[in-house]
């Protein structure tokens, strides 16, 4: 049981690596007590290593209700009876591909993880944030890790587009709901951010659609995206947001962040819609067919 009433505790989903790990640390560096969830015994063995023992995992993932539900039990059970501060979902999946070829059970994985996955550890956790009358103290908040890919659909990412954009939307319907618990609710959306999955040219698959005529298209985006990576802002720096935002009295209800933000996020807002699908086209090398006519 956490020991001290003054203590603020957070839920975190997806702490294994990257920006859910940058989270946790952040939390923890100011007082905090996290509860972070992973998949693995031994990724919990390795988060507690390095988070240290305000740290305490908890083994779920996101598309299991069952083990959702025991974890927000137990985090009950530890907090004896006072409110959650804050619950972070940030576990996430991209699925990648034009959407000509797409699978239709990868875009159902995609949103089971990155929308329903919300939904699932949103319910089961919303009593300990204060939707419980029994629940004691200053109700919590809810934060949740959109992207620039909730506002900004980019060519060969429409899964993970369109999961952000029911992120979004869900963000929203919370926020407005909850209102009468006192619960907030806020969206985060980074662009890249330096992680090593960039390493590896992000989730684009170009091998398996090298008999498409988005073959060379894709084989470029790779290329591209390892470049993007590298120019991305540290993970640190979106933990630090994350920890800025559940401290604050009255936070925006959505933050972006990302390096060059003028030209990845507030330019392609403002373009008429027309010229913004030729801009990406071009930067993902979607080249138009000479008319055959």
């Amino acid at each position: 049981m956490i020991s001290s009433a003054k203590t603020r505790t957070a839920v975190v989903t997806g702490v294994s690596t990257g920006i859910g790990r940058a989270i946790a640390a952040s939390l923890i560096a100011d007082g905090w007590h996290v509860f972070g969830s992973v998949r693995k015994e031994v990724d919990a063995e390795t988060a507690s290593a390095a988070l240290g023992d305000s740290f305490t995992p908890l083994l779920f993932d996101v598309t299991d209700d069952a083990s959702i539900k025991a974890a927000a039990e137990f985090v009950g059970a530890e907090l004896g009876g006072r409110t959650l501060s804050g619950l972070v979902n940030n576990a996430g999946i991209a699925v990648a591909g034009p959407a000509r070829y797409l699978s239709i059970d990868d875009v159902k994985k995609q949103f089971d993880v990155n929308v329903y996955g919300v939904i699932r550890v949103t319910q089961a956790f919303l009593p300990l944030l204060g939707a419980e009358p029994s629940v004691k103290g200053r109700p919590g908040k809810i934060v949740n890790m959109s992207s620039v890919a909730g506002k900004i659909a980019s060519p060969f990412y429409g899964p993970y587009a369109m999961s952000k954009h029911a992120l979004e939307a869900l963000s929203d319907v919370l926020r407005r709901e909850l209102m009468m618990h006192g619960i907030d609710v806020i969206t985060i959306g980074p662009g890249a951010v330096k992680t090593p999955i960039w390493d590896k040219g992000g989730e684009v698959d170009a091998a398996a659609y090298e008999n498409t005529e988005y073959a060379e298209a894709l084989q470029g985006v790779q290329d591209m995206l390892k470049s993007v990576g590298e120019s991305g802002v540290e993970a640190s720096a979106v933990g630090e947001l994350v920890r800025d935002v559940l401290k604050a009295d009255r936070p925006a209800p959505r933050h972006a962040i990302l390096n060059d933000k003028l030209t990845l996020w507030t330019l392609p807002r403002l373009l008429p819609t027309r010229m913004l699908d030729g801009v990406l086209a071009d930067r993902f090398g979607v080249k138009k067919k000479p008319d055959r006519s």
